[in-house]
């Protein structure tokens, strides 16, 4: 999809749009009374704004749209909407030992349990064990300075899935 496209979408089409790209139902509406957009720049520094106005209970909502990473699984059932988009962000997890995944299943737990949220991590780009490095190394964080972290890679996640969606 262009921009041009994205712009002339009716509106509860590009609301649509743009809850592929973040699942936090605030942020998805000012993205659509945002339109038009100028160029793709405008759009991603739009996205940005609005992303870092909204409160740590939007950026939870946010999270609790994304699958816990490796958990292939819930991929196929929960998450088909984005799917595709979590199945290319998380293909350096995809080919990895029984034994890796274990651990970051166990780190995903641990990581839950601490911050009452699932562990967030731009994946795209990581090996398992990246991830996994990064998850144990978070997990010693305070609440505060993780949420921060977390809403800072849920801000990359949704500027890769933006440009993949609008064709930027």
């Amino acid at each position: 999809m262009t921009l041009k496209e994205l712009n002339n979408l009716p509106e509860y089409e590009a609301l649509k749009q743009f809850s592929i790209c973040c699942g936090t139902f605030k942020w998805v509406e000012q993205m659509g009374n945002s339109r038009p957009f100028q160029n793709k720049n405008e759009l991603l520094k739009m996205a940005e704004k609005i992303w870092f106005s909204l409160s740590g209970q939007d950026w939870l909502e946010a999270f609790s749209h994304h699958p816990k990473i490796g958990d292939i699984e819930s991929l196929r059932s929960k998450f088909q909407k984005t799917a595709k988009l979590s199945e290319f962000e998380q293909k350096g997890i995809s080919h990895v030992s029984e034994n890796i995944l274990r651990e970051i299943e166990k780190g995903n737990q641990l990581y839950e349990n601490n911050f009452g949220y699932i562990f967030i991590v731009c994946a795209t780009g990581k090996t398992a064990e990246e991830m996994l490095v990064l998850i144990n190394e978070r997990l010693k964080n305070d609440p505060e300075a993780e949420l921060l972290i977390a809403a800072n890679e849920q801000n990359k996640i949704t500027r890769l899935r933006l440009g993949k969606l609008f064709d930027l």
